[in-house]
């Protein structure tokens, strides 16, 4: 059995069951502990004499497509924990000491705090501060849309301490931390997304991401991880509308026969069909290539992710176009693909910056 049908099957049971169990828009512990008894976090943080190693960028795309296609809560939770703690796991430090093992057995939830009000594709242009005091720093600032948050147990920050892209610097900030408040955000798709608030919040150097200075760093080695697989989520939530388009299509009958004998209907699922499979074989390439040499794919990363989330929007829409009307009462599956489809084209760099990123490869 591949990996992707392992987290297939697994999102089919085990971890459907704990994604009934929560809370929609709050981080679902129970889902959170079954994705590391089951061996699948195991395989983002991976241990090797005492410390942990980077993960394939083809395992993490397998896993993700397996768990959308069957249960996207889950796959959303395994995404956001490994999302958040990759800076750690990537640039070391004793924070990465501290809180991975934690992370890594599901006790501990984690947020990737990048995002700001005024700083969402601009990313380097974020300003929330991190000020010298004594020993420390002190946080002043505002981060939103950030995964787990308001209530997971630690964030990797990235803040302000110099000028440019070189005077940004990432911390491991606990969420009891004083000053530190946050509420959740009411999204058409309920994940755990939340806005935080520094009030000057302390913090010191064993809070420290790597090196002073090296938060940029770690949080675009961290993203050029993760795109491939952003493209991975599409696809599992492509082929999930697609199977059950095709689905109804044979067995639904009108004007005497099935839908899928009127070609208004089986064209357009045939090229459907037909995106899918490349954007499966561009999200591999791109996740082969990141494996191969990191750091000179993310063209390829782009490519993928561009392709795979617009085509999972054009899958889904579809989708629900065949199924009529019931395909838009609450709680049917197309239902929550279709509120679920839309952020990917977002988050992790818009359409519109993938784009950017493609055509500056052209004339580099």
């Amino acid at each position: 059995m591949s990996l992707r049908e392992r987290a297939e099957e697994l999102a089919a049971g085990p971890l459907s069951e704990a994604a009934r169990q929560g809370v929609p828009g709050r981080i679902n512990r129970a889902l959170l502990a079954a994705l590391a008894e089951h061996g699948l976090l195991a395989h983002i943080f991976r241990q090797s004499e005492g410390s942990y190693l980077p993960t394939s960028a083809v395992e993490l795309c397998e896993i993700r497509e397996g768990l959308a296609r069957h249960c996207t809560e889950a796959e959303t939770a395994f995404a956001l924990q490994g999302l958040g703690a990759y800076p750690m796991l990537l640039a070391g430090g004793p924070a990465a000491d501290r809180w991975l093992p934690e992370i890594a057995a599901g006790r501990a939830a984690v947020g990737f705090a990048l995002t700001e009000p005024d700083a969402g594709s601009d990313a380097a242009a974020l300003a929330l501060t991190a000020t010298p005091a004594g020993d420390g720093w002190r946080l002043t600032g505002t981060k939103t849309y950030i995964s787990h948050a308001p209530e997971a147990e630690v964030y990797s920050v990235f803040a302000r301490t110099g000028d440019g892209r070189r005077g940004i610097t990432a911390f491991a900030v606990p969420r009891d931390s004083p000053g530190l408040r946050g509420d959740h955000l009411d999204l058409m798709a309920p994940h755990a997304i939340g806005t935080l608030r520094f009030d000057g919040v302390p913090v010191w150097r064993d809070q420290l991401i790597g090196d002073v200075g090296g938060g940029w760093a770690a949080a675009m080695r961290t993203l050029d991880l993760f795109r491939p697989s952003v493209g991975a989520f599409a696809v599992g939530m492509a082929q999930a509308a697609l199977d059950a388009a095709v689905a109804h299509a044979a067995q639904r009958h009108a004007f005497g026969k099935a839908l899928s004998a009127f070609q208004g209907v089986s064209h357009q699922l045939a090229d459907v069909a037909t995106r899918l499979r490349a954007a499966r074989l561009l999200v591999y390439d791109a996740a082969s290539a990141y494996d191969a040499a990191p750091g000179t794919s993310g063209h390829l990363s782009a490519m993928a992710k561009l392709f795979a989330t617009e085509t999972a929007q054009v899958a889904v829409d579809l989708a629900v176009q065949v199924h009529g009307a019931r395909a838009l009462e609450r709680g049917h599956l197309l239902e929550h693909l279709y509120r679920e489809v839309r952020a990917p084209r977002i988050y992790e760099g818009t359409s519109e910056i993938q784009r950017e990123i493609i055509a500056r490869s052209l004339f580099a």
